[in-house]
């Protein structure tokens, strides 16, 4: 696998093409050559043409609106993902007892709830024999 072909798809995504074109906008005949069919064309990513007066291959056109929309889309979700990582951490943090000293049961109150259980077991014990 070559270099290009990994990095085709993200270029791709920031360089988006369209084949519509605008009434100011001059055609650029593609490389394949103008004597190509529709398939050809479109196999060098090229456009094919629909009206026979213009030329019957060119290059498409760079779409600024859909690199807009592509970049607006993962700016939102970058700020998504940036907006919810500090409440998900916060919650798993809080819930670990290794982490979160109050988490973790103080020595003298667990020595005391050890004691009440021993005594509440040793009064209790007669009653269930």
């Amino acid at each position: 696998m070559k270099l290009k072909d990994a990095y085709e798809p993200l270029l791709n995504f920031f360089r988006p093409v369209t084949c519509r074109h605008g009434d100011e906008q001059t055609l650029i005949p593609c490389h394949v050559g103008e004597s190509r069919n529709t398939t050809e064309c479109l196999k060098n990513k090229c456009c094919p043409s629909k009206n026979s007066h213009e030329l019957k291959c060119y290059m498409p056109f760079k779409d600024n609106l859909q690199l807009t929309f592509r970049l607006l889309v993962l700016v939102a979700a970058g700020f998504l993902i940036l907006g919810c990582l500090p409440l998900c951490c916060c919650a798993c943090l809080q819930r670990s007892q290794c982490l979160n000293p109050l988490r973790r049961a103080n020595k003298e109150v667990q020595q005391i709830v050890q004691k009440k259980k021993a005594r509440s077991e040793d009064i209790y014990s007669p009653l269930l024999d």
